[in-house]
């Protein structure tokens, strides 16, 4: 009986993996646009550059994902200047709330993935970019950013998958994500283990996939950083 109704609303997986997919791909593409120009002020010298990325980071990581959604979501509804302003229809609707936190969430922990590495980078590449009379500018665009991108794909790998397993919050305010088609699967017959167990399938096949394409890209691209035996 549980196996037939969990056949029955495949469909229905596949589309809130599809939902899943969406809102992971959007987050992380807004949050590593916006975590690159900030990686870079967060790994400056200058106290006006970093102070004020620092705050930024240090008030997202640590306040949970759930909040910050919740704040969006349902908090900015109770301001009639919000309600009658012409951002309304994005702030009410859940897709643009919710692709909203988990980018902002994103951009604050890989702002600080993409800073540690450009302070790994080895002395000698900048200075190497200075003896030519590079700027800074295009030292920065050819020779730290190229290089810490590929010193933090370990750690960005790892900030993607959690970011996977956090968008299953979007169910909480109404999108049917993996996590709310097995909230509607549960609902509807009753079947808590096989529900959720199925997502569970679904959300470990696509870690799978994306682990495997971490793995790929670090072999291409930083192999050279591999311990040499």
């Amino acid at each position: 009986m549980s196996f037939e109704a969990i056949v029955d609303n495949l469909p229905l997986y596949l589309s809130g993996a599809w939902t899943t997919l969406r809102l992971l791909a959007m987050s992380l593409a807004l949050g590593l646009l916006g975590a690159i120009p900030l990686g870079v002020m967060r790994a400056s010298s200058r106290r006006r550059w970093w102070v004020p990325v620092w705050c930024f980071t240090f008030v997202v990581r640590g306040t949970p994902l759930l909040v910050q959604l919740f704040l969006l979501y349902y908090g900015l509804a109770q301001f009639e200047a919000v309600r009658a302003s012409v951002l309304w229809p994005l702030l009410s609707s859940a897709w643009f709330c919710a692709v909203a936190a988990f980018a902002i969430n994103t951009c604050a922990y890989t702002t600080e993935i993409i800073a540690g590495a450009i302070r790994a980078t080895p002395a000698g590449e900048v200075e190497a970019a200075r003896s030519v009379g590079m700027p800074w500018g295009l030292m920065v665009r050819r020779i730290l950013l190229p290089s810490a991108l590929r010193r933090a794909l370990p750690t960005y790998g790892n900030e993607v998958v959690l970011m996977l397993h956090a968008t299953s919050l979007a169910s909480i305010v109404t999108l049917l994500d993996l996590t709310g088609a097995a909230r509607d699967v549960n609902s509807r017959f009753f079947l808590p283990f096989p529900a959720f167990i199925t997502a569970a399938l679904f959300y470990l096949a696509i870690t799978f996939v994306l682990v495997a394409l971490f793995r790929r890209a670090e072999a291409r691209w930083a192999r050279h950083l591999r311990p040499r035996s």
